[in-house]
Protein backbone atom coordinates (compact mmCIF):
# COMPACT_ATOMS: atom_id res chain seq x y z
CA UNK A 1 0.00 0.00 0.00
CA UNK A 2 1.27 3.31 -0.89
CA UNK A 3 2.49 5.58 1.79
CA UNK A 4 4.18 8.61 -0.21
CA UNK A 5 2.98 11.75 1.18
CA UNK A 6 1.72 14.86 -0.42
CA UNK A 7 3.94 17.64 -1.45
CA UNK A 8 1.82 21.22 -1.53
CA UNK A 9 2.42 23.70 -4.33
CA UNK A 10 1.40 27.68 -4.44
CA UNK A 11 -1.25 27.82 -6.66
CA UNK A 12 -3.94 30.17 -7.56
CA UNK A 13 -7.61 29.34 -8.76
CA UNK A 14 -8.25 31.95 -11.19
CA UNK A 15 -11.57 33.30 -14.11
CA UNK A 16 -10.58 34.47 -16.77
CA UNK A 17 -13.11 35.57 -19.16
CA UNK A 18 -15.44 32.87 -19.58
CA UNK A 19 -12.69 29.90 -18.39
CA UNK A 20 -11.15 28.62 -15.31
CA UNK A 21 -7.92 27.35 -14.93
CA UNK A 22 -5.08 26.77 -11.96
CA UNK A 23 -1.94 29.35 -11.85
CA UNK A 24 1.74 28.91 -11.50
CA UNK A 25 4.85 30.76 -11.43
CA UNK A 26 7.35 28.97 -13.00
CA UNK A 27 9.67 28.73 -9.78
CA UNK A 28 6.87 27.50 -7.50
CA UNK A 29 6.97 23.97 -9.35
CA UNK A 30 8.86 21.29 -7.54
CA UNK A 31 12.32 21.72 -9.91
CA UNK A 32 11.73 18.63 -12.23
CA UNK A 33 8.29 20.40 -13.66
CA UNK A 34 9.68 23.81 -14.03
CA UNK A 35 11.21 22.64 -17.54
CA UNK A 36 8.49 20.87 -20.19
CA UNK A 37 8.66 17.49 -20.80
CA UNK A 38 6.97 14.06 -18.70
CA UNK A 39 7.36 15.39 -15.26
CA UNK A 40 5.69 18.61 -15.77
CA UNK A 41 2.47 17.20 -17.78
CA UNK A 42 2.18 14.43 -15.05
CA UNK A 43 2.10 17.33 -12.13
CA UNK A 44 -0.50 19.13 -14.46
CA UNK A 45 -2.72 15.77 -15.31
CA UNK A 46 -2.88 15.09 -11.40
CA UNK A 47 -3.67 18.51 -10.39
CA UNK A 48 -6.60 18.54 -12.73
CA UNK A 49 -7.40 14.95 -11.76
CA UNK A 50 -6.75 14.04 -15.23
CA UNK A 51 -7.08 10.91 -16.99
CA UNK A 52 -10.06 10.67 -15.67
CA UNK A 53 -12.57 7.71 -17.29
CA UNK A 54 -15.59 8.70 -15.64
CA UNK A 55 -15.32 12.06 -17.24
CA UNK A 56 -15.54 14.21 -13.76
CA UNK A 57 -12.40 15.10 -13.02
CA UNK A 58 -13.47 14.90 -9.46
CA UNK A 59 -10.05 13.73 -7.90
CA UNK A 60 -8.40 17.18 -8.93
CA UNK A 61 -9.25 20.68 -9.64
CA UNK A 62 -10.79 20.59 -13.29
CA UNK A 63 -14.61 21.01 -14.14
CA UNK A 64 -14.75 18.41 -16.48
CA UNK A 65 -15.06 20.87 -19.27
CA UNK A 66 -12.39 21.96 -21.88
CA UNK A 67 -13.35 25.89 -20.49
CA UNK A 68 -12.12 24.13 -17.07
CA UNK A 69 -9.61 21.43 -17.54
CA UNK A 70 -6.61 24.33 -17.91
CA UNK A 71 -3.27 25.25 -16.32
CA UNK A 72 -0.99 28.28 -16.81
CA UNK A 73 2.54 28.72 -15.53
CA UNK A 74 3.60 32.20 -15.34
CA UNK A 75 7.26 33.74 -15.04
CA UNK A 76 9.01 37.06 -15.38
CA UNK A 77 9.44 37.56 -18.68
CA UNK A 78 12.59 36.85 -20.48
CA UNK A 79 11.66 38.67 -23.67
CA UNK A 80 12.75 42.66 -23.97
CA UNK A 81 10.22 44.91 -23.66
CA UNK A 82 7.65 42.44 -21.68
CA UNK A 83 6.93 42.15 -18.01
CA UNK A 84 5.26 38.40 -17.67
CA UNK A 85 5.90 35.02 -20.15
CA UNK A 86 2.87 33.21 -19.93
CA UNK A 87 2.62 29.44 -21.02
CA UNK A 88 -0.67 27.93 -21.14
CA UNK A 89 -1.60 23.77 -20.88
CA UNK A 90 -4.63 22.52 -21.85
CA UNK A 91 -5.22 19.32 -20.36
CA UNK A 92 -7.33 16.64 -21.68
CA UNK A 93 -9.76 15.17 -19.35
CA UNK A 94 -10.14 11.34 -19.91
CA UNK A 95 -6.25 11.46 -22.19
CA UNK A 96 -3.00 11.29 -20.51
CA UNK A 97 -1.62 14.29 -22.45
CA UNK A 98 -1.08 18.31 -22.14
CA UNK A 99 -1.88 20.29 -25.33
CA UNK A 100 0.44 23.07 -25.56
CA UNK A 101 -0.24 23.76 -29.07
CA UNK A 102 -2.06 27.06 -28.71
CA UNK A 103 -3.20 30.06 -26.50
CA UNK A 104 -6.43 30.62 -24.46
CA UNK A 105 -7.48 34.02 -25.02
CA UNK A 106 -10.00 34.01 -22.37
CA UNK A 107 -7.60 32.92 -19.25
CA UNK A 108 -5.55 36.15 -20.72
CA UNK A 109 -7.29 37.90 -19.31
CA UNK A 110 -6.02 37.15 -15.69
CA UNK A 111 -2.70 36.42 -16.71
CA UNK A 112 -1.91 40.41 -16.42
CA UNK A 113 -3.73 40.65 -12.91
CA UNK A 114 -1.97 37.93 -11.65
CA UNK A 115 1.64 39.15 -12.86
CA UNK A 116 0.79 42.38 -11.31
CA UNK A 117 -0.12 40.63 -7.98
CA UNK A 118 2.60 38.64 -7.86
CA UNK A 119 5.53 40.40 -8.46
CA UNK A 120 6.25 40.02 -12.35
CA UNK A 121 5.40 43.08 -13.11
CA UNK A 122 7.74 46.10 -11.65
CA UNK A 123 6.43 47.91 -9.12
CA UNK A 124 6.90 51.30 -11.43
CA UNK A 125 5.09 50.13 -13.88
CA UNK A 126 1.97 50.18 -11.67
CA UNK A 127 -0.30 53.13 -11.25
CA UNK A 128 -1.90 53.80 -8.00
CA UNK A 129 -4.94 54.62 -9.99
CA UNK A 130 -5.53 53.96 -13.69
CA UNK A 131 -4.70 51.30 -16.02
CA UNK A 132 -1.63 49.17 -16.09
CA UNK A 133 -0.30 48.37 -19.44
CA UNK A 134 0.81 45.01 -18.84
CA UNK A 135 3.37 43.35 -21.99
CA UNK A 136 2.67 39.95 -22.04
CA UNK A 137 4.34 37.37 -23.91
CA UNK A 138 2.26 33.97 -25.43
CA UNK A 139 5.07 31.52 -25.17
CA UNK A 140 3.05 28.96 -27.08
CA UNK A 141 2.77 30.90 -29.92
CA UNK A 142 5.45 33.57 -29.61
CA UNK A 143 3.10 36.58 -29.81
CA UNK A 144 2.68 39.66 -27.84
CA UNK A 145 -0.31 40.18 -26.35
CA UNK A 146 -1.50 43.53 -24.41
CA UNK A 147 -3.34 44.08 -21.22
CA UNK A 148 -4.95 46.74 -19.71
CA UNK A 149 -5.88 45.63 -15.94
CA UNK A 150 -7.28 48.10 -13.51
CA UNK A 151 -6.05 49.53 -10.84
CA UNK A 152 -7.75 51.17 -7.43
CA UNK A 153 -5.36 52.05 -4.70
CA UNK A 154 -2.36 50.26 -6.55
CA UNK A 155 -4.32 47.38 -5.78
CA UNK A 156 -5.33 45.14 -9.27
CA UNK A 157 -9.29 46.14 -9.26
CA UNK A 158 -11.39 43.09 -9.69
CA UNK A 159 -14.68 43.80 -9.40
CA UNK A 160 -16.99 46.50 -11.58
CA UNK A 161 -20.33 46.55 -13.69
CA UNK A 162 -18.54 44.82 -16.95
CA UNK A 163 -20.81 42.21 -18.07
CA UNK A 164 -19.51 39.17 -20.49
CA UNK A 165 -22.31 37.03 -21.04
CA UNK A 166 -21.29 33.09 -20.47
CA UNK A 167 -20.43 34.92 -16.91
CA UNK A 168 -22.25 34.69 -14.27
CA UNK A 169 -21.52 38.08 -11.86
CA UNK A 170 -20.24 41.53 -13.37
CA UNK A 171 -16.58 42.23 -12.97
CA UNK A 172 -14.05 44.93 -14.32
CA UNK A 173 -13.26 45.61 -17.63
CA UNK A 174 -9.95 44.18 -19.02
CA UNK A 175 -8.95 45.34 -22.58
CA UNK A 176 -6.73 42.35 -24.33
CA UNK A 177 -5.17 43.99 -27.41
CA UNK A 178 -3.50 40.74 -29.41
CA UNK A 179 -0.29 41.98 -31.63
CA UNK A 180 0.08 40.97 -34.98
CA UNK A 181 -2.21 37.75 -34.25
CA UNK A 182 -1.99 35.36 -37.60
CA UNK A 183 0.06 32.41 -36.00
CA UNK A 184 3.25 31.99 -37.55
CA UNK A 185 5.32 30.37 -34.64
CA UNK A 186 6.29 27.16 -34.29
CA UNK A 187 3.61 25.76 -36.76
CA UNK A 188 5.02 28.31 -39.30
CA UNK A 189 2.71 29.45 -42.84
CA UNK A 190 0.89 31.95 -43.29
CA UNK A 191 -2.57 33.48 -41.55
CA UNK A 192 -4.30 31.78 -44.60
CA UNK A 193 -2.49 28.74 -44.47
CA UNK A 194 -3.48 27.00 -48.17
CA UNK A 195 -3.13 30.43 -49.73
CA UNK A 196 -7.07 30.92 -50.05
CA UNK A 197 -9.46 32.70 -48.21
CA UNK A 198 -12.42 29.79 -49.18
CA UNK A 199 -10.82 26.39 -49.59
CA UNK A 200 -12.82 22.90 -50.19
CA UNK A 201 -12.63 20.63 -47.72
CA UNK A 202 -13.36 16.88 -48.79
CA UNK A 203 -13.86 14.84 -46.43
CA UNK A 204 -14.28 11.04 -46.95
CA UNK A 205 -17.99 9.31 -45.88
CA UNK A 206 -18.98 12.64 -45.00
CA UNK A 207 -19.08 15.34 -47.68
CA UNK A 208 -17.63 18.29 -49.61
CA UNK A 209 -17.41 21.53 -47.34
CA UNK A 210 -16.47 25.31 -48.00
CA UNK A 211 -14.14 26.27 -45.75
CA UNK A 212 -11.93 28.87 -44.66
CA UNK A 213 -8.70 27.97 -42.90
CA UNK A 214 -7.14 31.13 -40.63
CA UNK A 215 -4.37 31.04 -38.54
CA UNK A 216 -5.18 34.32 -35.96
CA UNK A 217 -5.59 34.11 -32.23
CA UNK A 218 -5.46 30.49 -33.01
CA UNK A 219 -5.75 27.82 -36.11
CA UNK A 220 -9.27 27.79 -36.98
CA UNK A 221 -11.22 25.97 -39.56
CA UNK A 222 -14.88 28.03 -39.93
CA UNK A 223 -17.73 25.97 -41.99
CA UNK A 224 -21.10 27.70 -42.86
CA UNK A 225 -23.44 25.85 -40.52
CA UNK A 226 -26.35 25.28 -43.50
CA UNK A 227 -23.64 23.15 -45.48
CA UNK A 228 -23.50 21.01 -41.47
CA UNK A 229 -27.58 20.85 -41.61
CA UNK A 230 -27.24 23.31 -39.12
CA UNK A 231 -29.19 26.96 -38.25
CA UNK A 232 -26.18 28.71 -36.34
CA UNK A 233 -28.49 29.06 -33.05
CA UNK A 234 -27.79 25.42 -31.91
CA UNK A 235 -26.82 25.63 -28.21
CA UNK A 236 -24.75 23.15 -26.11
CA UNK A 237 -27.29 20.19 -25.56
CA UNK A 238 -28.54 20.26 -29.35
CA UNK A 239 -24.90 19.68 -30.23
CA UNK A 240 -22.98 17.42 -27.61
CA UNK A 241 -26.10 14.97 -27.07
CA UNK A 242 -25.31 13.58 -30.51
CA UNK A 243 -22.80 11.60 -30.49
CA UNK A 244 -22.77 10.84 -34.24
CA UNK A 245 -22.26 14.92 -34.73
CA UNK A 246 -19.57 15.10 -32.26
CA UNK A 247 -17.36 12.30 -34.31
CA UNK A 248 -18.60 13.77 -37.32
CA UNK A 249 -16.94 17.57 -36.24
CA UNK A 250 -13.99 15.19 -34.94
CA UNK A 251 -13.32 14.20 -38.26
CA UNK A 252 -13.71 17.00 -40.46
CA UNK A 253 -11.49 18.92 -37.84
CA UNK A 254 -8.98 16.15 -38.46
CA UNK A 255 -8.75 16.29 -42.72
CA UNK A 256 -9.17 20.22 -42.32
CA UNK A 257 -5.62 20.05 -39.67
CA UNK A 258 -4.42 18.04 -42.62
CA UNK A 259 -5.18 20.55 -45.05
CA UNK A 260 -4.12 23.38 -42.73
CA UNK A 261 -0.39 21.03 -42.48
CA UNK A 262 -0.98 21.39 -38.86
CA UNK A 263 -0.47 17.65 -38.94
CA UNK A 264 0.55 14.91 -41.63
CA UNK A 265 -2.24 12.43 -40.82
CA UNK A 266 -5.55 12.21 -39.86
CA UNK A 267 -4.20 9.64 -37.14
CA UNK A 268 -2.35 12.75 -35.64
CA UNK A 269 -5.50 14.61 -34.63
CA UNK A 270 -6.14 12.51 -31.80
CA UNK A 271 -3.25 13.96 -29.63
CA UNK A 272 -3.98 17.29 -30.47
CA UNK A 273 -7.22 17.95 -29.28
CA UNK A 274 -6.37 21.98 -28.52
CA UNK A 275 -5.84 23.00 -32.21
CA UNK A 276 -7.18 23.56 -34.67
CA UNK A 277 -10.51 24.96 -33.70
CA UNK A 278 -13.83 24.26 -35.49
CA UNK A 279 -16.64 26.86 -35.77
CA UNK A 280 -19.42 26.96 -37.74
CA UNK A 281 -21.10 30.80 -39.24
CA UNK A 282 -24.68 31.91 -40.13
CA UNK A 283 -26.58 34.75 -41.17
CA UNK A 284 -28.27 36.76 -37.92
CA UNK A 285 -31.43 34.95 -36.79
CA UNK A 286 -33.30 35.52 -33.44
CA UNK A 287 -32.54 32.82 -31.06
CA UNK A 288 -32.61 32.50 -26.78
CA UNK A 289 -29.44 32.30 -24.97
CA UNK A 290 -28.51 29.34 -22.96
CA UNK A 291 -29.89 32.35 -19.79
CA UNK A 292 -32.85 32.69 -21.07
CA UNK A 293 -31.58 36.01 -22.98
CA UNK A 294 -32.98 36.68 -26.02
CA UNK A 295 -31.12 37.62 -28.58
CA UNK A 296 -32.13 39.36 -31.78
CA UNK A 297 -30.68 39.18 -35.32
CA UNK A 298 -30.77 42.78 -35.05
CA UNK A 299 -28.53 42.66 -32.13
CA UNK A 300 -25.72 41.33 -34.06
CA UNK A 301 -23.56 40.49 -37.39
CA UNK A 302 -23.42 36.88 -38.07
CA UNK A 303 -23.80 34.04 -35.36
CA UNK A 304 -20.70 31.60 -34.51
CA UNK A 305 -21.08 28.02 -32.73
CA UNK A 306 -17.62 26.56 -32.12
CA UNK A 307 -15.89 23.68 -30.91
CA UNK A 308 -13.40 23.09 -28.12
CA UNK A 309 -11.94 19.50 -27.43
CA UNK A 310 -14.39 17.68 -29.12
CA UNK A 311 -17.42 19.42 -27.75
CA UNK A 312 -19.82 22.65 -28.50
CA UNK A 313 -18.07 25.45 -26.17
CA UNK A 314 -20.68 26.97 -23.92
CA UNK A 315 -19.68 30.41 -25.23
CA UNK A 316 -16.53 31.39 -27.65
CA UNK A 317 -13.07 31.16 -26.82
CA UNK A 318 -10.92 33.88 -27.01
CA UNK A 319 -8.74 32.76 -29.30
CA UNK A 320 -11.52 32.00 -31.55
CA UNK A 321 -12.55 35.36 -31.29
CA UNK A 322 -9.48 36.60 -32.44
CA UNK A 323 -10.19 34.08 -35.29
CA UNK A 324 -13.69 35.25 -35.36
CA UNK A 325 -12.79 39.01 -35.82
CA UNK A 326 -9.70 38.67 -38.10
CA UNK A 327 -11.48 36.77 -40.39
CA UNK A 328 -14.92 39.37 -40.51
CA UNK A 329 -12.31 42.19 -40.96
CA UNK A 330 -11.26 40.26 -44.95
CA UNK A 331 -13.67 40.38 -47.61
CA UNK A 332 -14.61 36.92 -48.79
CA UNK A 333 -14.01 34.55 -46.13
CA UNK A 334 -17.05 32.97 -44.73
CA UNK A 335 -16.77 34.99 -41.54
CA UNK A 336 -16.99 37.94 -43.28
CA UNK A 337 -19.60 37.06 -45.79
CA UNK A 338 -22.23 35.53 -42.93
CA UNK A 339 -21.54 39.35 -41.88
CA UNK A 340 -23.23 40.58 -44.68
CA UNK A 341 -19.70 41.11 -46.53
CA UNK A 342 -17.29 44.39 -47.37
CA UNK A 343 -14.88 45.99 -45.55
CA UNK A 344 -15.33 46.17 -41.61
CA UNK A 345 -12.98 46.96 -38.34
CA UNK A 346 -15.18 44.82 -35.80
CA UNK A 347 -18.21 42.45 -35.30
CA UNK A 348 -20.81 41.72 -32.69
CA UNK A 349 -21.17 37.73 -33.05
CA UNK A 350 -24.50 36.16 -31.12
CA UNK A 351 -22.64 32.65 -29.67
CA UNK A 352 -24.60 29.86 -27.04
CA UNK A 353 -24.49 32.08 -24.05
CA UNK A 354 -25.38 35.63 -25.67
CA UNK A 355 -22.91 37.88 -27.89
CA UNK A 356 -19.68 39.16 -28.08
CA UNK A 357 -17.60 42.44 -29.71
CA UNK A 358 -14.23 42.17 -31.26
CA UNK A 359 -12.62 44.16 -33.32
CA UNK A 360 -9.68 43.51 -36.06
CA UNK A 361 -7.00 46.03 -38.33
CA UNK A 362 -7.02 44.55 -41.63
CA UNK A 363 -5.18 45.40 -44.70
CA UNK A 364 -3.85 43.98 -48.10
CA UNK A 365 -0.32 44.32 -48.18
CA UNK A 366 1.90 42.73 -51.10
CA UNK A 367 -0.86 40.81 -51.98
CA UNK A 368 -1.35 39.41 -48.44
CA UNK A 369 -3.62 40.45 -45.82
CA UNK A 370 -2.10 41.34 -42.69
CA UNK A 371 -3.62 42.04 -39.20
CA UNK A 372 -1.99 44.38 -36.63
CA UNK A 373 -3.78 43.83 -34.13
CA UNK A 374 -7.41 42.19 -32.44
CA UNK A 375 -8.88 43.92 -29.68
CA UNK A 376 -11.53 42.71 -26.84
CA UNK A 377 -12.74 43.39 -23.59
CA UNK A 378 -12.90 40.33 -20.53
CA UNK A 379 -12.78 39.92 -17.07
CA UNK A 380 -11.29 37.97 -14.28
CA UNK A 381 -10.97 36.99 -10.80
CA UNK A 382 -9.07 35.61 -8.29
CA UNK A 383 -11.50 32.77 -6.76
CA UNK A 384 -8.79 31.35 -4.57
CA UNK A 385 -5.05 31.20 -3.85
CA UNK A 386 -3.26 28.81 -1.66
CA UNK A 387 -2.13 25.10 -2.63
CA UNK A 388 -2.48 22.89 -4.54
CA UNK A 389 -1.61 19.07 -3.09
CA UNK A 390 -0.73 16.17 -5.18
CA UNK A 391 0.68 12.78 -3.87
CA UNK A 392 4.85 13.07 -4.43
CA UNK A 393 4.59 10.14 -6.86
CA UNK A 394 2.29 11.41 -9.20
CA UNK A 395 4.88 12.83 -11.32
Amino acid sequence: MSSVPQIKIPATYMRGGTSKGVFFKLDDLPERAQVAGQARDQLLLRVIGSPDPYGKQIDGMGGATSSTSKTVILAKSTQPDHDVDYLFGQVSIDQAFVDWSGNCGNLTAAVGSFGISNGLVDADRIPENGLCTVRIWQKNIQKTIIAHVPITNGQVQETGDFELDGVTFPAAEVQIEFLDPANDGEDGGDMFPTGNIVDELDVPDIGRFQATFINAGIPTIFLNAEDLGYQGTELQDHINSDATALARFEKIRAYGAVQMGLIKDISEAAARQHTPKIAFVSKPKNYTASSGKSVSENDVDLLVRALSMGKLHHAMMGTAAVAIGTAAAIPGTLVNLAAGGGEREAVRFGHPSGTLRVGAQAELTNGQWVVKKAIMSRSARVLMEGWVRVPGDSF
